[in-house]
């Protein structure tokens, strides 16, 4: 009997084992083609729990990515970045605004790092952020903790990273834009977990 019980507590434990280690998928549905995103549970809990409980309710759906920063349509004595940034803002702005803020999780608390396909969420103050994410098309250190891109020094949360549709997100990086907008915005159809 103590050695069933022991190893039904065992498997328990390695089950659970397996599911804490789970990272989620989830798909990005654009007018250009999909975009796979690993999404990084372990190191930015609460923005995650957030942006998945967003994704399950179906916010995402037909938003858009609307902004595109690229070296030329920066003013010279900024840090420059490399950019598209996508959510409810030009779409959906007013559900975004009954959304309470995500808890800021720095890059210096995540171990993370705004890497080329680093997966982040736009905010204005920290612990504002909420639906407006961004995707580095470079290596954006800037957006770090303790980078120049913000002014408080206390950087993005960066919550996952982009495993697939890097073909997709240079097509959308090179669509036309005017004055860091896309023009017209590029459709997402939705986001959903795979």
């Amino acid at each position: 009997m103590r050695v069933v019980l022991f190893i039904s507590m065992m498997m328990l434990l390695i089950g659970c084992k397996e599911s804490t280690d789970e990272k989620p998928i989830i798909g990005i549905e654009t007018s250009h083609g999909m975009v796979k995103i690993e999404l990084y549970p372990d190191k930015a809990p609460h923005t995650v729990h957030r942006f998945v409980q967003f994704v399950e309710r179906g916010l995402f759906k037909k938003s858009s990515f609307y902004r595109v920063m690229h070296n030329f349509n920066q003013p010279s004595d900024t840090y420059k970045a490399n950019i598209i940034q996508g959510g409810l803002w030009r779409t959906s702005a007013h559900l975004k605004d009954t959304l309470t803020g995500i808890p800021h999780e720095s890059t210096k608390e995540s171990g993370l790092s705004h890497t080329r396909w680093t997966v982040s969420l736009a905010r204005n103050e920290a612990g504002t952020a909420t639906t407006e994410f961004f995707i580095c098309m470079d290596d954006q250190y800037g957006y770090d903790y303790g980078g120049k891109n913000n002014e408080d020094g206390l950087g993005y949360a960066a919550f996952g990273k982009v495993i697939e549709g890097y073909d997709v997100l240079r097509k959308i990086y090179e669509s036309p834009e005017t004055g860091q907008y896309f023009n017209p915005p590029v459709t997402i159809f939705n986001i959903k977990l795979l």
